[in-house]
């Protein structure tokens, strides 16, 4: 069986093993604020299970998809961005994605840019 959270250090933020600031916590995904933000507010969302990338999420995953983006919206809006945030899920080496733990990037608090990237 898989470790929970699996071995990245994501999995040692949800095993508590390195110390994070929390922004919600439930049995199925947590949110904390990212230790290099990208704009004044930046939380990731992480799911629980260790899923590596979008890419390779399975049937099997679409309700906790659906939980990461509703808990996305939640946390956004107790954050205070209610003149709107980005919602990001990098995926695979292209896609910018550097730990190979599924996560949804919050970022929000000042005027964001398009194109991105």
């Amino acid at each position: 069986m898989t470790q929970e959270g699996g071995d990245t250090i994501f999995g040692k933020i949800i095993r508590g093993e390195i110390p994070a600031n929390f922004a919600y916590q439930d049995e199925k995904c947590v949110a904390f604020h990212d230790i290099n933000p990208q704009a004044p507010v930046h939380i990731l969302v992480v799911p629980k299970k260790p899923i590596p990338q979008l890419a390779m999420a399975e049937d099997a995953d679409e309700e906790l998809l659906g939980h990461l983006l509703f808990i996305s919206q939640k946390v956004a809006k107790e954050q205070g961005l209610n003149n709107g945030y980005r919602i990001v899920i990098n995926n695979g080496p292209h896609g910018g994605q550097e730990v190979y733990h599924l996560h949804v990037h919050i970022l929000g608090g000042r005027q964001m840019i398009w194109p991105p990237g």
